[in-house]
């Protein structure tokens, strides 16, 4: 059994309209890179996007199982984060993994992505991802 998601297919599709973009940072041991993701033209079941300059086709509830976890692993508290972007209320999954801990943070005003992840092993953090930039919406 999985937890249940913090968006449905239906508030991702709303919340993803074409033009929006998203600027992701990710740093980890091997350094920082950024990814950029814009999402196209769309219909109900998904949209086009543009991944770092590749196109893909990606449905709204492809989108949503990213954020499927399962139930016995995962814990879901409601905290408020501050970022570059400013302060979000969200919800915060922690999934626990054999490897250690994942962490995601959902804020609630923008279905999608997460808006910071965290993957803790060994007690350290290893990797942090965060959104530094979203725009077009």
């Amino acid at each position: 059994m999985d937890a249940p998601t913090p968006f449905t297919a239906e508030e991702i599709r709303a919340g993803c309209p074409p033009g929006r973009t998203v600027t992701t940072q990710t740093t980890s041991k091997d350094g920082t890179t950024v990814s950029v993701t814009t999402f196209l033209e769309g219909n109900d079941v998904g949209a086009q996007c543009d991944f770092d300059g590749e196109r893909g086709f990606v449905t709204w509830e492809g989108l949503r199982a990213h954020a499927s976890f399962p139930a016995d692993a995962t814990t879901i508290t409601e905290e408020t984060i501050t970022t570059a972007l400013g302060t979000f209320d969200c919800l915060r999954y922690d999934v626990a993994r054999e490897s250690g801990i994942d962490r995601f943070w959902f804020a609630k005003n923008l279905p999608g992505m997460p808006i910071r992840i965290e993957s803790e092993a060994g007690g350290l953090v290893v990797s942090t991802s965060t959104v530094t930039a979203n725009g077009g919406r």
